[in-house]
């Protein structure tokens, strides 16, 4: 097999896995961070209980999350040296930051852990609040990395040297705060939705009308509450994202919506699949003049087609699937989450229907693999470039043998993890069930505290 495809392969599963536990890490802090609003507000020990719950699983998630962070800085500079020559010398910023932004979250989550019972009440807060900074900032400065990558900004190469190189301008790049944007919004929408599942199956399996049943729910209706809110910002902002393709990456946004012939009043296609050979996008639902106001705010805009570019500039056709994945979940999760409270709020309905139950369950795995649609539709849809049009993919590829042994290897190591994480929260969760974290709260009157 190629070298740069077993490259690519290897980078692309590393990420795969780890943006999961990456992205989870973002999303919970602030789960928690709301149920601990909640407890100090209502005094309501579930909310209480909740928020050590979530920790505890959060904990568990940044133990794997590291170590697959550090395979993929590993695997940067070992898979991608003339990437890495690049990023060394204009956009290093990010990452020195980064460290002290994830000192940030680990610092205040230890304190949360082993003090939350002996500080005030608007310690813990500002605790949590600072983790949930933390850990935003860490995804944020990194993701900023690949902002760059579509985006470069801040330096010139001349005569093959990289030369008058500033490092805040290539920080802020033009695609940095909506990039920004989009990895924040969309890991609340993860974190949300990720407990909803787990709190929608919980009360499937239990009494309706029981104490437990009433701990989940409440959890549910947080979770789909903060969810639907995010979901529905991240589709805005997903708009701003695509006129970001429109400005500065075309044959990206052209290739997303199957769009071969420059026009205006262009037309959106939704569903379906690109065919090279008629150059249409087969059994997809077109919606006129969509595309145009989209990528500019105008049916007048003009949406430049694949057509204008080389035939080996054009990204894969199949990122139209992609893309299409990534929007048509997140609009059912924004769904899901109106259906939710038109049928508590407005309806008055103390019950969900099994079908809308399962509806729930289905929320969370749904919302990583948008996540996933959504970073393999960018990173696949910048190719064949690693920094756009200035370095290719190509070029910045290793020229060391053996890939196909160390491709194994890394892969037997994701495999020990994910089967370790799951194993993990299964036993915890198992010896501890929530009825044991509420007796004992209960019987003390006040939350438990996290460190038993």
């Amino acid at each position: 097999m190629d070298e740069l495809v077993i490259a690519r392969s290897m980078f692309g599963i590393t990420m795969g896995f780890h943006i999961i536990f990456a992205t989870l890490g973002v999303g919970i802090p602030l789960m928690i961070l709301v149920a601990e609003i909640m407890f100090q507000r209502t005094n309501d020990l579930d909310y209480s209980v909740m928020a050590k719950r979530w920790t505890k699983a959060f904990a568990v998630l940044l133990g794997v999350g590291i170590p697959t962070g550090t395979i993929a800085g590993v695997q940067l500079s070992l898979l991608w040296p003339g990437f890495m020559e690049v990023i060394g010398r204009v956009m290093a910023l990010p990452f020195q930051i980064e460290i002290y932004a994830f000192f940030v979250e680990a610092l205040f989550m230890s304190i949360y852990v082993y003090a939350a019972s002996r500080i005030a009440p608007w310690m813990r807060i500002v605790s949590l609040v600072l983790v949930a900074i933390g850990g935003l900032a860490s995804a944020v400065l990194i993701t900023n990395v690949h902002a760059f990558e579509g985006t470069p900004a801040g330096f010139e190469i001349i005569n093959g040297q990289i030369t008058n190189v500033d490092p805040w301008k290539a920080f802020f790049n033009p695609s940095f705060f909506v990039t920004a944007g989009h990895v924040a919004l969309s890991a609340y929408v993860v974190g949300s939705f990720t407990i909803a599942t787990v709190s929608a199956f919980k009360m499937l399996r239990s009494s309706f009308g029981s104490r437990i049943y009433a701990f989940h729910r409440k959890s549910l209706m947080i979770c789909l509450l903060v969810g639907g809110v995010f979901a529905f910002l991240t589709a805005i902002n997903g708009h701003e994202s695509a006129q970001k393709l429109h400005e500065y990456q075309p044959e990206k946004l052209a290739a997303a919506e199957g769009l071969f012939e420059t026009q205006t009043h262009a037309p959106l296609s939704v569903g379906g699949f690109t065919d090279p050979v008629t150059q249409e996008v087969k059994w997809g639902i077109e919606i006129p003049w969509a595309l145009s106001f989209l990528a500019g705010n105008s049916f007048d805009t003009e949406v430049i087609g694949l057509n204008d570019f080389p035939e080996e500039y054009w990204p894969p056709l199949f990122v139209h699937t992609l893309f299409n994945a990534m929007v048509g979940i997140g609009s059912l999760l924004i769904l899901l989450s109106l259906v939710a409270y038109v049928w508590n709020k407005l309806l008055k309905k103390d019950r969900f229907p099994k079908w809308l139950m399962w509806a729930f369950v289905a929320g969370g795995p749904l919302s990583i693999m948008a996540i996933e649609f959504g970073w393999i539709f960018a990173c696949t849809g910048r190719q064949p470039w690693t920094i756009y049009r200035i370095l290719s993919t190509e070029d910045s590829v290793t020229t060391s043998g053996n890939l196909g042994t160390l491709f194994i290897l890394f892969v037997s190591v994701y495999a020990i993890l994910a089967v370790s994480v799951v194993l993990v929260l299964l036993y915890y969760f198992k010896r501890n069930p929530p009825e044991k974290d509420i007796n004992k709260a209960e019987a003390s009157h006040k939350d438990i505290p996290l460190s038993t």
